[in-house]
């Protein structure tokens, strides 16, 4: 045996430990390679060649792409309509089943899963059911529907690069190695998404716990904010009564009274009538604030010309200060305080200890503690981070203004995306980054949210990951294992080496990321098939199923620790769910992937 192999078998084994003791997986990865290249094993330009590979760049200009979607609102407004109606659990899960699905096969499934966590939550709260009956069922769903397209999931791509690769490099060696179509791997993926959904509607949610998450236990001790928003035209709660609308039990949420012509309505019944030009006014911690702040029509109220200017910045963001005791603030409305002048930013809610405030946001004299939700450019935590007028200043994430005049034509832009990528008139890659261009240039989402939506810790891991699929193949390390495998089993057909590479990947795809685990398991097939003397494709397109298929672990798949703690989930849950899940999904591969992509063609 040569030294390169049993060297390339440590840095592969301590790969793997590091990412069990949940070390960063870019950084290992690419360590990894490094050493691979510094040993000579590999040349710099293999190290790095994922760099430029069209699977990992098409995964960064759709990252853009669903900014644009996210950014408009166009992705809350589908996923609020898509469940309107619904009144039982089964009834959304169904709902779930057509859009989740559906959305996840043309869109990354992390933001589809991050989009409709809040309204899946906002649902919940009204409904008074545990989030956990819906949350792991939406992660399962989008990882489903992703394997029924090319663009569904990362996975995907970052495997159709590789096969691009190989052929590129030699044509009549890997002719079965043309790159895929749009809807091909959706032979495989419909029928395994379709199992899988009938798993979980008739088997799986019985599985699944009700759990509290940690917010919801948090209860009473969450600050909570007083915050005035006006109803505007075209809101789509005008002409709805307060139940109906879903005002009125809100979790965290609380509409105190409705403000019309200058007269308070209070305590608000459930059949009072939500008009244009009311002001709705709300008690509830931040996270609902935000909430009603995305919702088309409603604005958050300030007197000054100025602050309403701020409000609708496209730039502006959320920040939390408290007021200092030797703020020149204290003892004064917000109102008479210039707050805007002073510190250009615009006061849109008031919290003050376990008080619950009435009355108008601009009419609250402050006080020393009071905290203030404020709408603010960019730079404001860094310039007020050591301002004496505030004990604390920070930044709240994900709190820009939604667009939602650009929601449609974010949509159509996605369309065309879909459109090009059917026809084939350009490559993947090319209409990738035209739709992210356009989403860009027609302002859906600016340059910096664009930058900003592009996961660089995940994009490094998928280049690094085909450098280290090649080191371990030229170290010869691939070769043996390939060799080792196929003489155990190879008495019993290609499809029983078709079962163990689906074993292999779904295990390396809940200890190490679903890319990696589908760029490492890539050059082993490649062997495999060369030695059985059969096709490669049927190994490959089980690859990137068994890839996605990360449902035992919320480690191995993003958006599995996505629903993590906002479910209130234990580890031991998504065993006990997924675990017959990944066995059903793995009979169904090898009984449906032989047939589509015979060994022989």
């Amino acid at each position: 045996m040569e030294w390169t192999v049993l060297f390339a078998l440590v840095v592969l084994i301590a790969v793997f430990a590091g990412l069990v003791r949940n070390y960063p997986p870019d950084a290992l990865i690419v360590g990894g390679v490094v050493v691979f290249a510094l040993a000579g094993i590999i040349s710099p330009e293999q190290a790095f060649r994922g760099f430029s590979n069209t699977g990992m760049l098409t995964v960064a200009a759709l990252y853009v792409v669903t900014a644009g979607l996210r950014e408009t609102g166009a992705l809350d407004i589908l996923g609020g309509w898509l469940l309107r109606g619904a009144k039982t659990e089964r009834g959304v899960f169904t709902r779930m089943v057509g859009s989740v699905t559906g959305v996840s096969a043309f869109l990354n499934n992390t933001p589809v899963v991050a989009m409709f966590i809040p309204v899946l939550n906002n649902w919940c709260r009204r409904n008074r059911v545990s989030a956990s009956r819906l949350l792991l069922p939406l992660s399962y769903l989008s990882i489903l529907g992703g394997t029924c397209t090319l663009i569904g999931t990362s996975t995907n791509l970052v495997v159709n690069g590789l096969m691009t690769d190989a052929y590129t490099a030699d044509p009549e060696k890997w002719a079965q190695l043309e790159p895929m179509t749009m809807f091909e791997i959706g032979r495989a993926g419909v029928p395994y998404a379709i199992i899988g959904v009938l798993y979980l509607y008739f088997v799986g949610r019985k599985l699944i716990p009700e759990r509290k998450d940690f917010l919801m236990n948090l209860g009473d001790t969450a600050r909570e904010y007083l915050a005035n928003m006006r109803v505007d035209t075209g809101c789509p709660l005008v002409g709805q009564n307060v139940e109906a609308a879903g005002l009125r039990h809100l979790d965290g949420l609380f509409l105190v009274e409705i403000i019309r012509e200058g007269n308070a309505i209070a305590p608000v019944t459930p059949e009072e009538i939500v008009q244009e030009g009311d002001t709705l006014t709300f008690t509830g911690v931040v996270e609902n604030i935000m909430d009603l702040e995305r919702t088309r029509g409603l604005t958050p109220i300030q007197d000054d010309p100025d602050a309403l200017s701020m409000l609708s910045s496209r730039t502006a963001t959320l920040c939390e200060a408290v007021v200092s005791n030797s703020s020149p603030l204290i003892g004064k409305g917000i109102r008479d305080s210039n707050f805007r002048s002073l510190y250009n930013a615009a006061v849109i809610a008031v919290s003050r200890g376990g008080q619950r405030l009435k009355g108008r946001v601009g009419d609250i004299v402050l006080r020393e503690g009071d905290t203030l939700l404020l709408r603010v450019d960019p730079h404001f935590a860094a310039a007020h981070r050591n301002d004496p007028d505030f004990f604390l200043v920070s930044s709240i994430e994900d709190s820009s203004p939604v667009r939602h005049e650009r929601a449609l034509l974010a949509l159509g832009l996605t369309a065309l995306l879909v459109f090009l990528l059917s026809s084939g008139f350009i490559s993947t890659v090319m209409a990738a980054f035209l739709v992210a261009g356009l989403m860009v240039l027609t302002r859906c989402v600016s340059v910096s949210q664009a930058r900003q939506s592009v996961d660089l810790r995940t994009l490094v891991t998928i280049a690094a990951a085909f450098g280290f699929g090649a080191a371990l193949e030229e170290s010869g390390l691939v070769a043996i294992i390939a060799d080792g495998v196929v003489n155990r089993v190879d008495i019993w057909g290609p499809i029983a080496v078709l079962i163990g590479v689906y074993l292999v990947t779904s295990l390396f795809t809940e200890v190490v990321t679903n890319n990696a685990a589908a760029a490492i398991m890539f050059p082993f097939v490649l062997s495999l098939s060369q030695l059985m003397e059969v096709s490669p494709r049927p190994f490959v397109i089980v690859i990137a199923l068994a890839a996605s298929a990360s449902f035992v672990t919320p480690l191995g798949y993003q958006t599995n620790l996505m629903v993590y703690g906002p479910g209130g989930y234990k580890f031991t849950d998504f065993v006990r769910v997924g675990l017959p899940l990944n066995i059903l999904l793995m009979i169904t591969a090898a009984l449906i992937v032989p047939v589509m992509w015979p060994f022989h063609p």
